[in-house]
């Protein structure tokens, strides 16, 4: 037979692990739902600025 022991702070820990992962798995997919909708145009652009039909009609930054 095994008998295992976890203190609070082993089990404080691996609860910190859990929540961690949750969250970083949370914030992996807005980030790939976020690049998802970017690639596919459905993200509105800033200022209500219309998209360019094609790189070259895309205006440069005026330098300062």
């Amino acid at each position: 037979m095994i008998f295992g022991y976890l203190d609070p702070g082993s089990g404080s820990m691996l609860l910190q692990v859990v929540i961690g992962g949750a969250a970083g798995i949370a914030v992996a997919a807005k980030a790939l739902k976020q690049k998802y909708q970017l690639r596919r145009g459905k993200l509105p652009l800033p200022d209500g600025e219309e998209p360019a039909e094609s790189i070259e009609d895309t205006p440069l930054p005026s330098e300062s």
